[in-house]
């Protein structure tokens, strides 16, 4: 059978076969899957006091909160480039706490191979993505077309499975939140997914791995034209990795005087004053708008026939630790998130925020709240063709 026509079965029978299940299906098999988003902290967060400098501990402490597995940076322009390489990053941004916000230096590997040990030590599967950090020669401006971005892939899946650690892997993302300029710089300016050349890009991205790996299942993670859903060929895809905060489908950040700043302080500055009053004088509204996101994008699985994973979600998309910052209204909105996803049966994994991780002290010390929204995950109903 063609692939083709294997993209056009039903969900089902796309991923069942007891000999050759993907690792979606493997891992998922009886509820849902509680799952974080470690970034490229994992590996640039590791100085005393960042987070991650034992990941023992780290993730220890996510399993004592009832999460199954992680999404994290595999670095695999890095990798094709020089995997023993060490490394010299340049800050992404200057005000947020993903990653590092000054210069720093890494070697991916085998640091990645160890942490898919302490994964699977700790009993967590692992999802790869990238963002493509930026090192001082930007390496990833190699990148020129969907057959480079395979390679950079089977480089790095290739150095997992020499090791044996194929089976600790949840999925591969091919790109964090594609096309987005700011992830994926090297495509051409005005790039978009829904085009005929974006979905060429998908598509030549993914077979090549599919006929090297086809024991796992890919995709691209999205957070933007969400407007146009309906009319995006996202066949190619085993599942959809769909991130959605409030501030997706609201005036919330305009209103307030955010603009995703990254290097002006001004953005958090208005956040610290606005943000939490805003929210306040009118919960109703922000619920409501957090609520419509979360049943446009379980209408896109349904249309899709695909499962939906959310790593990235709920809330605002941009938060930390600060005075002037308060958590409340977060969780709130997070557990909302959590609620509503879960009760429409389509996703097979989420998040409950993009802050579960250490460095976000406010969030993370909430280990009761995260033992909840872990349980309304697990409780909730699998998307048909996955587990049972």
């Amino acid at each position: 059978m063609k692939r083709r026509d294997l993209l056009a079965m039903p969900l089902a029978a796309g991923l069942a076969g007891a000999a050759g299940e993907r690792s979606l299906r493997r891992h998922i098999t009886q509820r849902p899957l509680a799952v974080t988003m470690w970034d490229f902290s994992w590996l640039e967060r590791r100085w005393p006091g960042a987070g991650y400098e034992d990941w023992d501990v780290a993730l220890g402490e996510l399993k004592q909160r009832g999460y199954d597995g992680v999404r994290i940076d595999a670095y695999p322009h890095l990798v094709q480039a020089g995997a023993g390489k060490t490394w010299e990053l340049l800050p992404h941004w200057w005000f947020q706490d993903w990653g590092a916000a000054s210069r720093c230096r890494v070697r991916v590997q085998p640091e990645l191979n160890q942490f898919l040990k302490r994964c699977r030590e700790h009993g967590l599967c692992v999802g790869l993505s990238t963002w493509f950090r930026q090192d001082v020669d930007d390496t990833r401006m190699k990148i020129g077309g969907p057959a480079e971005l395979a390679a950079v892939w089977k480089s790095t899946l290739d150095s997992i499975a020499a090791e044996g650690l194929l089976d600790t892997l949840l999925y591969v993302d091919l790109c964090n939140e594609w096309p987005l300029s700011v992830w994926a710089p090297f495509l051409a300016k005005g790039h978009t997914r829904a085009s005929a050349e974006g979905v060429r890009w998908m598509r030549e991205a993914i077979e090549p791995l599919r006929q090297s790996y086809p024991g796992l299942d890919y995709t691209f993670s999205f957070t933007s034209e969400y407007a146009t859903f309906r009319e995006q060929d996202v066949s190619m895809l085993d599942f959809l990795e769909l991130h959605l905060w409030m501030t997706h489908f609201s005036d919330f950040y305009k209103r307030v005087g955010y603009a995703y700043e990254r290097y002006d302080q001004k953005g958090y500055d208005n956040l610290a004053r606005n943000g939490a009053r805003l929210y306040r004088e009118n919960e109703a509204h922000w619920r409501s708008r957090l609520e419509y996101g979360v049943e446009q994008l379980a209408v896109w699985a349904e249309v899709a026939k695909k499962p939906l994973i959310t790593t990235e979600c709920w809330a605002l998309v941009d938060y930390k630790d600060a005075p002037m910052l308060p958590w409340d209204y977060i969780l709130e909105l997070c557990e909302l998130g959590v609620r509503r996803a879960s009760a429409t049966g389509r996703w097979a994994a989420m998040a409950t925020s993009n802050f579960c991780g250490p460095q976000f002290r406010g969030m993370w010390r909430e280990v009761d709240w995260h033992r909840r929204m872990t349980d309304i995950i697990h409780a909730g109903k699998l998307p048909v063709g996955l587990g049972g």
